[in-house]
């Protein structure tokens, strides 16, 4: 009989599921968080519609927030996920958690070209680690690492590492933001709600009065220029994603790449070559000519979780049958 994987991709706004059939994925159906109090009502609801709920053999799902002994409580929602439960409540014979960035990165290596939008140069070093980070509802991170004895995912939570400030304004920046959270994370300005705490904060440097705004509001207006402290705030969220897509490169040696994904990033991709992001990316003293040949790569591909995640789902077949490692 053909094994059925339910996958799934859950994030802080949307949860996203999908059923490997063999080799086939079916239908990806996207639910919003918000309007199911836990995560085992929006299962049952995907399950319901999806009208096989009692032929899932298997699940794995990739979750936004750590994931420690089998359970993860998600960073920006009020979801738990844990393994037990979800296999006592749907009898399921296996579930598997993984962090959500874990999961992407799985994907990296099976990129088209095509997915990914280049900045800088164009060729990595073949079989270096590849990183990835993903401003989003927050900031995820991971890093892809192949090597002869089989590849690994490094899951990192380095989105809510300290954000340093590289100029007097981003200083006063991060200063105002102190005041508000106390630890100003890289996440508290490379993210949605990021996006907007930069907007408020330019607003109260520049004291001039601004309506409220989404950070898709922020966006549209700054690309629009209909509001001079929203390309403000979009010119500083460039800036300091890429000195922390730096840092990132550093950190893990990705010199295969760095690969930026999430859910901002990618509306605004064609326009970063006209920003500062590639000279933040390399403005790391004597380690500028590294950082010069480390090409970065905006990923265009929508469904990346899914493609690790099935990824994931075969490679634990391969294992439960004996084969290597893919």
């Amino acid at each position: 009989m053909m094994k059925r994987v339910l996958l799934a991709d859950i994030g802080g706004t949307h949860a996203r599921f999908a059923v490997l059939s063999g080799n086939e994925l079916g239908l990806v159906r996207s639910l919003d968080v918000e309007t199911h109090p836990q995560i085992h009502d929006a299962i049952r609801h995907f399950l319901a519609d999806d009208g096989n709920a009692t032929s899932i053999d298997e699940a794995i799902f990739a979750v936004a927030g750590p994931v420690v002994s089998g359970r993860c409580p998600l960073t920006n929602s009020s979801w738990v996920a844990e393994v037990t439960e979800l296999e006592r409540e749907f009898g399921f014979k296996a579930v598997r958690l993984v962090n959500d960035h874990e999961a992407t990165a799985w994907s990296l290596p099976h990129l088209a070209p095509s997915d990914t939008l280049l900045v800088g140069p164009g060729t990595g070093v073949h079989g270096a680690p590849m990183a990835l980070l993903g401003p989003g509802t927050g900031l995820g991170m991971a890093c892809y690492v192949p090597g002869l004895t089989g590849e690994r995912v490094v899951v990192s939570e380095g989105g809510h590492m300290t954000l340093a400030a590289t100029t007097d304004r981003e200083a006063d920046l991060i200063g105002i933001l102190r005041r508000q959270f106390a630890h100003v994370s890289a996440e508290r300005v490379l993210s949605g709600p990021g996006l907007v705490n930069l907007y408020q904060a330019i607003a109260s440097i520049d004291q001039v009065e601004v309506q409220p705004r989404t950070p898709a509001e922020v966006t549209r207006a700054a690309l629009d220029e209909t509001c001079d402290t929203c390309r403000k705030a979009l010119d500083s969220f460039v800036s300091f994603l890429g000195s922390v897509a730096g840092d990132v490169a550093l950190l893990f040696g990705a010199r295969g790449g760095v690969f930026v994904g999430g859910g901002i990033v990618p509306h605004i991709a064609r326009c970063l070559a006209g920003t500062n992001f590639r000279r933040r990316f390399e403005a790391k003293g004597r380690f500028q000519p590294y950082l010069a040949a480390v090409p970065v790569r905006i990923v265009l591909r929508r469904d990346t979780a899914f493609l690790g995640l099935t990824a994931l789902a075969r490679s634990a077949a391969v294992e439960s049958d004996g084969g290597d490692h893919v």
